[in-house]
């Protein structure tokens, strides 16, 4: 930023010099002008507490991180890329989108008041490894005792319904970028469904548009299983996760990754549960990684990440880019505020995940991954907090407890406010 504003300048005193004061005012204002309709452009993206330039430059590395996993699953294709160098990118992607829209999705509900009601709870975490291995189980007895194809058969047409409104949601905000100003249009129309009740449903022209390729996509996936089509899918779903589930509170997030540390050990080295359900399972639940293209005597050879190793910790590190907005708020700091805590636990992701991959190819078995990303995701955050002696802090953070003082803060205004128009009467 500094080199660009010199270089303008010294082209401003330039013209100044040969023109006049006069020209120099009318460039300063046509200038001005320019930004302006910059900032308006950038303005979906744009929180009100945040500089513009802020703004873009977040977009932009979201944006590259778009680029990037597009670039990788297309390059793949054609190219033998090893594993670690598709997989951690791929992953450490996917959490950067999800962590942030995450963080404008908060914003967007307490703006508009919204109460997020997919907040987990400390006995949602205690149960949450029980129900996964409850429906872990299942799906491993499903397979065994029917027929393989029929239960894929089920199963992918549901997943094919949930990926193509997955990758709606995704890409939709991206898309929007790239049309037509005003495609981002929110249109709203109430209405009733059975058994359900009232819905608002929320429709754009870019959300619209993106629906019908992202149906296309799944129609195209459902049909040839590519493996290309089921990352697009799993990346969406990925992100989707990210974005919307909330722990919380930190203590909340601790008991959810500490579970799921023992469920994955135990599933993966304690028997051939999850394996046989991953290999068998054609749906977009994992990732899919070429090691080896098919030859003319021999298949290809792929490798595999779960998308519970991504989302799982996704969730959690999105929670802690959250807290270092409140940490920002609650210091009185500028609007491009820091972010220690998500940026040390993102670091300490890839390492996870860069242990992983090594321990998978020097035993050339399947691994883990939260055997490794837990103690990684965890240590990172408590180890940060300590540093910076806001241990107490972290421990005691909590969303819910934001939610209901900021209802609080709504009444009271209301109550001030029918209490002054009553005054005035």
């Amino acid at each position: 930023m500094k080199a660009a504003e010199s270089g303008h300048s010294q082209r401003a005193s330039t013209a100044a010099s040969c023109a006049g004061p006069r020209r120099n005012n009318v460039e300063e204002s046509q200038q001005y002008t320019d930004f302006n309709q910059q900032a308006a452009a950038w303005e979906f993206i744009s929180e009100k507490s945040v500089p513009i330039h802020l703004a873009i430059m977040i977009d932009s590395i979201q944006s590259a991180c778009y680029v990037s996993l597009i670039t990788l699953m297309v390059a793949s294709n054609f190219v033998l890329i090893p594993v670690p160098l598709q997989m951690i990118p791929a992953a450490t992607a996917i959490i950067y989108i999800g962590s942030t829209l995450s963080l404008k999705l908060k914003h967007q509900r307490e703006a508009s008041g919204e109460k997020n009601e997919e907040v987990m709870k400390a006995e949602d975490a205690y149960m949450f490894p029980l129900l996964g291995s409850g429906v872990l189980f299942g799906l491993y007895v499903l397979f065994k005792v029917f027929d393989k194809d029929l239960v894929n058969l089920l199963l992918t047409s549901y997943f094919a319904l949930i990926g193509a409104y997955s990758l709606t949601e995704a890409f939709s905000p991206l898309v929007s970028k790239l049309l037509f100003k005003g495609s981002s249009k929110v249109y709203k129309h109430n209405m009733k469904i059975p058994f359900y009740g009232a819905y608002m449903l929320e429709l754009s022209q870019a959300w619209m548009l993106t629906f019908v390729f992202a149906a296309a996509f799944a129609a195209a996936w459902f049909q040839t299983k590519h493996y290309m089509l089921n990352n697009i899918f799993g990346i969406s779903l990925s992100i989707k996760g990210i974005e919307s589930l909330s722990l919380g509170s930190f203590k909340v997030g601790a008991i959810l990754l500490c579970g799921l540390f023992f469920y994955d050990i135990f599933w993966v080295f304690g028997t051939d549960v999850m394996v046989t359900v991953a290999t068998s399972f054609d749906a977009p639940i994992k990732l899919i990684f070429p090691r080896e293209f098919a030859t003319e005597t021999e298949k290809a050879k792929n490798s595999i990440l779960g998308l519970g190793d991504i989302v799982i910790p996704g969730i959690f590190i999105a929670l802690l880019l959250r807290y270092d907005a409140h940490r920002a708020n609650a210091t009185n700091s500028t609007q491009s505020f820091a972010k220690p805590f998500f940026h040390m636990n993102l670091l300490f992701y890839v390492l996870g995940l860069v242990a992983t991959v090594a321990v998978m190819f020097i035993f050339n078995a399947a691994q883990p991954a939260l055997l490794y990303l837990v103690p990684a995701c965890l240590g990172a955050a408590l180890a940060t907090a300590f540093v910076r002696g806001e241990f107490k802090e972290l421990l005691a953070y909590s969303e819910e407890e934001e939610d209901e003082d900021s209802e609080d803060d709504k009444k009271e205004e209301k109550e001030a406010s029918d209490a002054d128009s009553k005054k005035d009467k």
